[in-house]
């Protein structure tokens, strides 16, 4: 098993259960002790009534005045006892009629012992010596042994029953043993490198998983403050580098102005400005992740119409598709507003194309749709290239992580989409990777709530509806 709390059930139905299977053993050896000693101490008193019966002088009287004295007082209980007397040369002076002419078992060396005996059945049997006589008394065993075996099916039935509520019992307890454990495990999967402030929450109870949620706080601790550490160097230096870098490019793009420059040397200087741009361009990305870290990015949120901005979108996206050679749809559902910044959605959009582009084959399609659902505008871009495996799909926004595929002429720096994530999060939303209708491709999704209910709109438009009726009766009454 390899879930805790599964074993932990099923220890505790297993100690339960093995407990009470002891314990039953124990019962079990315990009252058939017992209820054999009851049997014993039968035997012994019904001798000592015979012995009463028989008198003081009993060593005077015939054998058929024996015989009729002990007839007289065993009759009664010829179902509960079985008598044997007989004298030292086994003449016997009485046998009760139970015992149809048998003769009970001696055992040597045995003054209470159990025999079985044809037609009769199991006997429990006591010897006891009446000088000159000595006295078998034995007693059914069969009440006995049905008692036994009662208990034995009620033994059964409630350690079947105590296996049960053991088991619920032991689930039950499992998984609130374990409630700290999950809350630990929820938390820690959502502290993520954008996410590092978040720490699990410690009870006032002084035990060992409260102690393991200090000490994963304290190591949150240090990561978030290397993190920190990190961003806060990734900054600087960046911020550091773009004035040299900026003088390099202007000192290289002199260069191309003079005319004692050769051709392969104009060469070398226009691959030298586009390596610079290209510096230039992460350096931007990464002072933009800086300061999205930092929260200090901020979006323009308008409310407005999504049908609008895509239609506008799709005019740029289907002249850049087509430039590659691939083809560009998109479909949009849903009448609504929502809040989001015009311009750096689009550069996510722009940015999911272009990937889509370089990851299609030559004629592929590119699918973009939209819909407005409950609470969330939800876009998706679709292309047609080889997709990517579930590990490489979790892993594809985090920083300078690139899949190229094979064909692919993509030189990005392996910011893009994590520029993308962090846009999408500035608008309360989210971003991920799925994979392709009909298993083929990438999907990339998007989906932004909406600043109000689903039920404030209705409301909203519903009183949109009402004054726009209210002005065209308005105007037919005044005509």
């Amino acid at each position: 098993m390899k879930s805790i709390g599964s074993r932990i059930t099923l220890w505790y139905a297993v100690t339960v259960v093995s407990t009470l299977a002891c314990l039953f053993i124990a019962g079990n050896y315990l009252l058939e002790n017992q209820l054999i000693h009851q049997l014993d101490k039968l035997n012994e008193t019904q001798f000592k009534q015979l012995k009463s019966t028989l008198g003081p002088n009993y060593k005077t009287l015939t054998a058929q005045t024996i015989d009729d004295r002990i007839r007289e007082v065993t009759e009664s209980a010829s179902a509960l006892f079985y008598i044997d007397l007989h004298g030292p040369m086994t003449n016997r002076f009485f046998k009760s009629n139970n015992l149809r002419g048998q003769t009970i078992p001696d055992i040597p060396g045995e003054d209470v012992y159990t025999v079985d005996m044809s037609g009769i059945g199991e006997l429990r049997v006591g010897e006891y010596p009446l000088p000159p006589f000595e006295v078998t008394v034995g007693t059914p065993m069969a009440p006995l042994r049905d008692a036994m075996t009662g208990y034995r099916k009620v033994f059964l039935g409630l350690l079947i029953a105590t296996l049960i509520v053991s088991i619920a019992i032991g689930y039950a307890l499992s998984q609130l043993m374990l409630q700290p454990v999950r809350v630990i495990q929820t938390t820690a999967n959502r502290i993520r490198s954008d996410n590092l402030n978040e720490r699990i929450p410690v009870g006032d109870v002084k035990d060992e998983i409260s102690q393991l949620a200090r000490f994963l706080n304290q190591m949150f601790d240090r990561l978030e403050t290397s993190f920190a550490e990190i961003r806060r160097f990734t900054a600087d230096a960046s911020h550091e580098l773009k004035t040299p870098l900026s003088l390099v490019r202007l000192h290289a793009e002199r260069l191309l102005v003079n005319d004692y420059l050769g051709s392969a040397q104009k060469e070398s200087v226009h691959v030298q400005l586009e390596e610079l741009a290209r510096v230039n361009r992460i350096i931007d990305e990464l002072l933009f992740l800086s300061r999205a870290d930092a929260r200090a990015v901020s979006v323009d949120m308008k409310e407005q119409e999504p049908a609008a901005f895509l239609q506008a979108f799709a005019q740029d996206a289907s002249a850049l598709a087509e430039h590659h050679g691939r083809h560009f749809s998109y479909t949009h559902e849903g009448d609504g507003a929502v809040a989001f910044g015009e311009q750096r959605m689009r550069q996510v959009l722009l940015h999911l194309l272009s990937n889509a582009v370089s990851a299609s084959p030559p004629d592929g399609c590119i699918t973009l749709r939209s819909e407005l659902l409950a609470d969330v505008w939800r876009i998706t871009v679709d292309d047609e290239g080889p997709g990517l495996d579930a590990e490489q799909r979790s892993r594809v926004f985090e920083r300078f992580v690139r899949f190229n595929h094979a064909g692919s002429d993509d030189k990005g720096s392996g910011l893009g989409l994590a520029i993308c994530r962090s846009i999408v999060q500035l608008h309360r939303g989210r971003i991920f990777a799925a994979p392709g209708e009909n298993g083929r491709g990438l999907q990339m999704v998007i989906e932004i709530p909406f600043a109000t209910s689903s039920t404030e709109r209705k409301t909203r438009s519903d009183h949109s509806s009402l004054e726009s009726s209210s002005l065209t009766n308005s105007a037919v009454s005044g005509e």
